[in-house]
């Protein structure tokens, strides 16, 4: 095993494990609160570095789109995490899928139905930012936060030469190629547009604002979502 795997793979364990031990995750006052934010960003606007300082500022456990697609691969690993929660709430979590799919006329093939799965559990143990992979598209709107991080294209554009040191021209087809594979990815998985904002719960947009004033907007956001007036 390599250190990349054996670090994955350990990471999951320590997951698992708190999953397990937590003695509060099951209590009606939990239940009843909002703790889980879904983030979706168009590249370069700055959602990963977003989504790291929203969980750390929040002490939530972290999930993005590389994490979730290796547990979505991996059946092994898959197991363990859905193993991780009772049998009577899974049936729960099937029955919801069962609706995703009815709902958009899907036929979920093993990688999606391991990725709604996965995820399905992930919101069910709540205190988690799960970044990409069309999690807002899995989870009950009453229980996550959706948000999406959105600036203009020049702006991306520029976000992407300084952070791989590439030229813009690079940087350019960067962007379009991500933007196009993960609005693929939303369309066949899930028969929507990724960059509909009527999908999100709060759309933000990074061109004029830092990456902290993000970070407070949706941190209130989640406090009005969890207490309504």
């Amino acid at each position: 095993m390599d250190e990349k795997n054996a670090s994955f793979e350990n990471f999951i364990k320590e997951i698992v494990t708190k999953w397990d031990s937590d003695p509060n995750g099951d209590t009606d006052k939990d239940k009843r609160r909002t703790s889980v934010i879904t983030i979706s960003s168009e590249p370069g606007s700055g959602g990963q570095i977003i989504s790291e300082a929203l969980a750390k500022r929040l002490d939530y456990n972290l999930f993005n789109r590389d994490i979730i697609k290796e547990i979505a691969d991996s059946a092994d690993i898959s197991t363990s995490v859905i193993e991780s929660i009772e049998k009577e709430r899974l049936s729960g979590i099937e029955d919801f899928i069962a609706s995703i799919v009815n709902k958009r006329y899907l036929w979920p093939g093993v990688y999606l139905e391991h990725l709604m799965r996965v995820v399905s559990v992930i919101g069910k143990h709540r205190n988690a930012v799960i970044v990409g992979r069309g999690a807002n598209f899995i989870l009950p709107p009453k229980e996550r936060l959706s948000v999406r991080i959105v600036s203009p294209i020049e702006v991306r554009i520029r976000n992407i030469a300084r952070l791989f040191q590439v030229s813009e021209e690079e940087a350019k087809k960067r962007v379009n190629m991500r933007e196009a594979r993960r609005k693929a990815f939303i369309r066949k998985s899930f028969n929507a547009d990724v960059a509909d904002p009527i999908n999100y719960d709060l759309v933000v947009n990074t061109e004029h604002m830092s990456f902290e004033s993000c970070v407070e907007i949706i941190r209130s956001a989640l406090n009005q979502f969890q207490d309504p007036v």
